[in-house]
């Protein structure tokens, strides 16, 4: 069922926060990576949204195989090469840590493939810009999976703002405070840059899309929790400063010993004529997770009067269909994907400068980034 809403004119009208599909579900999808996200993430939501997955491969053989189990007819393939010369093959997935990712992309753009990739696209800007440049020369289509923009919380949100539900965008603030089992992912264990590059991320990426802005800089701090067996920040703070008098705040925290009905996971948008709230119900009874909620207020259409329409679906795994859905919907209609790696590195720029700033404890500017 459809949230739909009252415009000024008491005529009812549908907010749009689901996945949108292509046209053609048919087009041949291959998996690079046999990880936990593939298994509880990918897959399901591929099998939802009727998307063609063609196979998988890993450098562990063992794992391709048991997704291939829990998802026939996927084929295993024994190679990555294999992967790519298989006919039916016109998506690769890539699910792959960052170090690896820039090779595979590369392989992948030159063997003629459009790409879905993981967030970060790569440890470095310099990295990330190499990988930009390739896909480019190779004229495919590229996309990151930076895919809480379509959990329903952050797409109704965005499609809030920008029909002007709450008049200019002043505000976005996202804060968490939860318990995360890093260990679940052992190569995140001993990498020093790990909240901000491999989960906050999201919530940059999430507030300057649904703001519609690029921040000019970033003030960020980062911490440990005392005893803690990972080397990287798992405490951080993030202000960034939009043009004018927009702002955005993210602050995080894994360490929340107690139990889980403490934990909380929300997000905030305030405007001249209105404001959003809700929660991110993924982080809610983890890892099964709830649904989202929302409630926002429109001075413009409905001073005074809340609104808290129910949301279908969730971050895990809802809102992968609409990262893979757009790449396709961007193949068809010959345009980059709203999600395109391009596009991405404004949010690295905006991750490098966050941890530039923990460094040097100072505002630093993307432009820094962006040149270098």
């Amino acid at each position: 069922m459809d949230l739909n809403e009252l415009n000024g004119n008491g005529i009812l009208l549908p907010i749009e926060y689901k996945p949108q599909m292509p046209q053609n579900k048919s087009r041949g999808i291959a998996i690079v990576g046999a990880g936990e996200i593939v298994m509880h993430a990918h897959l399901p939501a591929y099998r939802m949204a009727g998307f063609h997955v063609v196979g998988i491969y890993d450098v562990n053989s063992a794992k391709a195989a048991a997704a291939a189990a829990a998802y026939p007819p996927m084929k295993v393939f024994a190679s990555l090469q294999e992967l790519l010369e298989h006919p039916d093959v016109e998506i690769v997935d890539i699910a792959v840590p960052a170090a690896f990712q820039p090779q595979v992309a590369k392989q992948a753009a030159a063997a003629g493939k459009h790409l879905l990739c993981q967030k970060p696209l790569a440890q470095s800007y310099e990295q990330a810009k190499d990988v930009v440049d390739f896909c480019k020369a190779f004229d495919i289509k590229a996309a990151v999976n930076q895919q809480m923009r379509w959990s329903p919380g952050i797409q109704a949100s965005r499609y809030l703002v920008k029909n002007g539900w709450i008049g200019t965008p002043l505000q976005g603030t996202i804060q968490v405070n939860v318990h995360t089992a890093w260990e679940n992912w052992p190569w995140l264990v001993t990498i020093p840059t790990l909240e901000v590059m491999y989960h906050s991320i999201h919530y940059v990426d999430s507030i300057r899309y649904v703001l519609g802005l690029t921040p000019d800089f970033v003030y960020a701090d980062g911490a440990r929790y005392p005893g803690q067996p990972y080397a990287g920040e798992t405490r951080t703070l993030i202000h960034l400063k939009f043009p004018g008098e927009a702002r955005g705040l993210i602050h995080d925290n894994h360490n929340n010993h107690q139990p889980q009905e403490d934990w909380f996971a929300t997000f905030r948008f305030e405007g001249t004529e209105g404001s959003i709230s809700g929660t991110n119900g993924a982080l809610y009874n983890y890892p099964e997770g709830r649904e989202d909620t929302i409630r926002f207020y429109s001075n413009r259409w409905s001073p005074g009067q809340p609104h808290a329409p129910a949301l279908e679906g969730r971050w895990f795994p809802h809102a992968f269909m609409g990262t893979m859905g757009e790449l396709m919907r961007s193949i068809e209609e010959q345009r980059e994907p709203e999600n395109s790696i391009a596009d991405h590195l404004i949010t690295l720029q905006t991750v490098f400068a966050a941890y530039r700033s923990m460094a040097d404890n100072r505002p630093v500017q993307l432009q820094e980034i962006a040149s270098e």
